[in-house]
C-alpha cells in the first residue's frame, strides 16, 4: 500500500528516481551488447501515439521488434497515449515476455470471443460507485470487446520489474478535461495527467498521489475515504476514449438505454433511429439479450437468492448510464488536491472531482510528459500510429514547447507539409538544445509504397474489432516490426551520439554499426 498523503514536491518522485537509477545499469549492459561503449547511460524514451486498435497492435509490433533487436533494453522510459497504452500495459502484465504477448494477441483475434457476461457484471458493479461515468461503461463494454480481454490486474502490480530495472519505466497519459479551455487558450502544462506503477498526478504541478489511492477521497491533503485501486480495464478505457464521433455515440447509447429500460419494463419500445450508427447495434442486442435472460431466470423456480436483485441492478445501471450520457460525463474521480493548502491554483483545489480523458484530445502522443528537464531525456523515439497526418503531433508539440520555452527541435511548417505528402519511415529532428527526436510514421512510402491510403483505410481508427481478422492483425504487426528493423542502424547511430553527451573529450565509442 502506498502513502496515504498527497505529495507535492518538485522533480521526480523518489520511487521513480530509484527505479530509473536501477535501470541505468541494465541500459549500460544493453549498449555494450550493441557495441556502444559508454560510462554513463543516456536516457532514451519510446513514445507510442494514439490510434485505437491500430495503435495497440502496431505498438506491440514495435515493442516486439525492439526487444528482438536488443533495443528495448536500452530504453529508460516507455510512454503512451490512447491505444498505445493498451500495448505498453500488456508488456508489464506479461512480465516483458514479447513472444507470449504476441501469441496471446493472435489467439484473441483467432477465436473472436468476448466474455459478455463478465463485462456486464463489471459494468453493473462499477455503476454502484458514486463516481460512475461513461468511462466505466466504455471500458468494460466497449474497450474490452475491442481488445477481447478484461484485465483485472493493477498498475501497482507492475512495480517489481520496474523497481528492479529489468523493464523501462512506464508512463501513461491522460488530460484533465475540465482544463480543456486552458489548453485551448494557452496550452497549459497542468492539463496533462500521468499514471505510473507508483503514482498518479499532475507532473507540471509536482502533485501526486500513490497509484493505490488514485480514486480515493482526499481533503486538505489527507486521506478521507479509501476506494479500491482501479483495474487496468478501467484505466484503458480512461486512457482511450472515443475521440471522433463521440457525441453521436453518446446520444446513441442514451437512446438505446432508454429503449432497453422501456422494453424491460414491458412497454412497447420506440422505433430505432434510422440515423443511428449501425456498427453499434451489437450494444443494443447484447443488452436486450441480457435483459431477456435475466427475466427468464427471475421466473425460474428454486432461483438462487443472490440473483433476485439482478434486474434491479440492471435498471440502476441503465438509469445511471443514461444520466451520464445526458450530461456527457467522462472520467469522474475524486480530486486528491481538494482543499489542499499547498496548491496556489485555487480553482484546482476548489474542485471536488477531476474528469480525466484521452490525452489524444490535446496532443496524440505523450511528448509533454517526457520533455520536463527533471526526466533528463536525451533521445526520443516517437512512433506515430496515426491514420492521418503523421506530423500533426510534431506540429502540436512544437507549438506547446514554443509557448513554454521548452527545448524542442524546430521544423518549418512548409517542410512538414512536404513530408506529410509522402512520409518516409524515419525522420531525425535536432535542435541546438534539448533531446534528439526520431519520428517514425507507421504508414510510409518505404514500407507501403504508393498504397498508404489503402493501408489507412484498412486500419481506420473507428473500424470495429470484428473486422480485425488474424490475417489483418499479422500484417499490421509485420509492418510495425519492419519499420523498426529497417531503421535499426539509424537508431544505433543516434544512441551512440547521445551517449557522447557524457564524453566531453573522447565521445562515445562504437565498435561497429553494421
Amino acid at each position: 500500500m502506498g502513502s496515504s498523503e498527497v505529495s507535492i514536491i518538485p522533480g521526480l518522485q523518489k520511487e521513480e528516481k530509484a527505479a530509473v537509477e536501477r535501470r541505468r545499469l541494465h541500459v549500460l549492459k544493453a549498449l555494450k551488447k550493441l557495441r556502444i561503449e559508454a560510462d554513463e547511460a543516456p536516457v532514451v524514451a519510446v513514445l507510442g501515439s494514439g490510434g485505437g486498435l491500430r495503435a495497440h497492435i502496431a505498438c506491440l509490433g514495435v515493442l516486439s521488434e525492439m526487444k528482438e533487436q536488443g533495443l528495448l533494453d536500452a530504453v529508460t522510459y516507455l510512454a503512451g497515449v490512447s491505444g498505445s497504452t493498451w500495448a505498453i500495459s500488456s508488456l508489464y502484465t506479461n512480465d516483458g515476455d514479447m513472444e507470449a504477448l504476441e501469441a496471446d494477441l493472435k489467439h484473441r483475434f483467432t477465436r473472436q470471443e468476448w466474455d459478455l457476461a463478465k463485462s456486464l457484471q463489471k459494468t453493473i458493479q462499477a455503476a454502484r460507485s458514486e463516481n460512475y461515468s461513461l468511462t466505466d461503461f466504455w471500458a468494460y463494454m466497449v474497450i474490452s470487446k475491442q481488445t477481447r480481454e478484461l484485465p483485472e490486474s493493477h498498475l501497482s502490480n507492475m512495480k517489481k520489474p520496474v523497481e528492479e530495472g529489468t523493464l523501462p519505466y512506464p508512463i501513461f497519459a491522460a488530460i484533465d478535461n475540465d482544463l480543456q479551455p486552458s489548453w485551448q487558450e494557452a496550452r497549459a502544462p497542468e492539463t496533462w495527467f500521468e499514471f505510473t506503477p507508483h503514482h498518479a498526478g499532475f507532473s507540471a504541478l509536482g502533485a501526486f498521489v500513490s497509484i493505490t489511492h488514485f480514486g480515493s477521497k482526499f481533503k486538505k491533503g489527507r486521506l478521507v475515504r479509501t476506494h479500491p485501486e482501479r483495474d487496468l480495464t478501467f484505466l484503458r478505457g480512461l486512457w482511450r476514449r472515443a475521440v471522433a464521433n463521440a457525441k453521436s455515440i453518446g446520444h446513441l447509447i442514451f437512446a438505446r438505454l432508454l429503449r432497453l429500460q422501456e422494453s424491460s419494463q414491458g412497454e412497447h419500445p420506440p422505433p430505432e433511429d434510422e440515423g443511428g450508427e449501425p456498427e453499434h447495434t451489437w450494444l443494443t442486442e447484447m443488452l436486450e439479450n441480457w435483459t431477456r435472460t435475466s427475466l427468464e431466470k427471475q421466473e425460474q423456480p428454486h432461483e438462487d437468492p443472490e440473483r433476485k436483485g439482478s434486474l434491479s441492478n440492471l435498471m440502476d445501471f441503465v438509469k445511471k448510464t443514461g444520466i451520464c450520457a445526458s450530461k456527457w460525463e467522462w472520467g469522474t474521480t475524486h480530486n486528491f488536491l481538494y482543499k489542499h493548502g499547498g496548491i496556489r491554483d485555487k480553482i484546482m483545489s476548489s474542485r471536488k472531482h477531476l474528469h480525466l480523458v484521452d490525452a489524444g484530445l490535446a496532443i496524440n502522443t505523450p511528448f509533454p510528459l517526457v520533455l520536463p528537464p527533471t526526466r533528463e531525456v536525451h533521445l526520443i523515439l516517437s512512433f506515430d500510429f496515426s491514420a492521418g497526418d503523421p506530423f500533426e503531433t510534431i506540429r502540436a508539440t512544437t507549438d506547446y514547447c514554443r509557448r513554454h520555452k521548452i527545448p524542442f527541435p524546430q521544423v518549418e511548417e512548409a517542410e512538414l507539409d512536404l513530408w506529410s505528402k509522402a512520409p518516409a519511415s524515419c525522420y531525425i529532428l535536432k535542435g541546438e538544445t534539448g533531446p534528439v527526436v526520431m519520428h517514425f510514421p507507421l504508414f510510409n512510402i518505404d514500407a507501403c509504397g504508393g498504397d498508404i491510403e489503402a493501408w489507412s483505410d484498412t486500419y481506420d481508427t473507428f473500424k470495429l474489432a470484428d473486422t480485425y481478422t488474424l490475417d489483418v492483425v499479422v500484417l499490421l504487426l509485420a509492418l510495425a516490426k519492419k519499420n523498426v528493423r529497417e531503421n535499426k542502424k539509424k537508431i544505433l547511430r543516434e544512441l551512440m551520439n547521445v551517449a557522447g553527451l557524457y564524453y566531453p573529450k573522447d565521445s562515445a565509442r562504437s565498435c561497429c554499426l553494421a
